[in-house]
């Protein structure tokens, strides 16, 4: 999360990631700032990455060789893990590279929006015949997600980023299971492993959202 000033951005209420301390990310983020690129053209990109993933995922519905359906897949977990460090570097940028622009706020928190739809809908096509509801939904939750958090900042009140099913538990339980489809569809022909992993993402998003309210809850009391 990012607050906005007359000067840029700074850190406020940034969500506690772990691999924003490794020397990876910290070498990745001095290297984009070093070349002068803008957090919000990141937060862009991640949605790009996210849509590509989506596409994929539904490609694996009518994917007719084990082949095609395993560079698919691979499709799948290179958007969405390269769309986690968009979303991991992109901050770093504009904190501690001192990027950070006024609309950063804008560009921080909307792309995730779209990108998670992408990837979640994409993933409800991959589902066979009932899937895309699920995927409907599976989105739906993870939105609203996001929404109980932004709400908590809008209250003045510390922002939940909380779990079971954050944004980068989401992205792992959907790229895993696209992996397992793919076994699954040479073994067997059928395909379950993505409707459970849907379900999953949805009962822990709709847990999430419930947690997240209840600590908003608590915090409002205490003021």
């Amino acid at each position: 999360m990012r607050e906005q000033t007359p000067r840029g951005t700074v850190g406020f209420n940034r969500r506690p990631v772990r691999a924003r301390e490794t020397r990876w990310a910290a070498a990745l983020a001095r290297l984009l700032t070093g070349w002068g690129v803008s957090p919000n053209a990141i937060s862009v990109t991640s949605v790009v990455l996210a849509a590509a993933a989506g596409a994929a995922l539904a490609g694996t519905a009518h994917a007719e060789t084990v082949a095609s359906r395993t560079l698919l897949c691979l499709a799948v977990v290179a958007g969405v893990l390269l769309r986690l460090v968009c979303n991991l570097v992109d901050g770093m940028v504009a904190v501690e590279g001192g990027l950070g622009t006024k609309t950063g706020e804008l560009f921080n928190e909307f792309p995730d929006r779209l990108s998670d739809i992408f990837v979640l809908v994409g993933a409800g096509y991959a589902a066979g015949p009932y899937g895309p509801p699920l995927g409907w939904a599976a989105a739906l939750l993870a939105v609203l997600t996001a929404y109980v958090r932004a709400l908590a900042g809008a209250a003045g009140v510390a922002q939940p980023f909380c779990g079971p099913m954050a944004k980068q538990q989401r992205m792992v339980v959907i790229a895993v299971a696209c992996v397992l489809s793919v076994a699954e569809g040479s073994l067997t022909g059928t395909r379950a492993v993505m409707p459970v992993a849907l379900g999953v993402v949805a009962l822990g998003s709709a847990a999430t959202i419930v947690r997240r309210l209840r600590r908003v809850a608590a915090e409002m009391r205490l003021r």
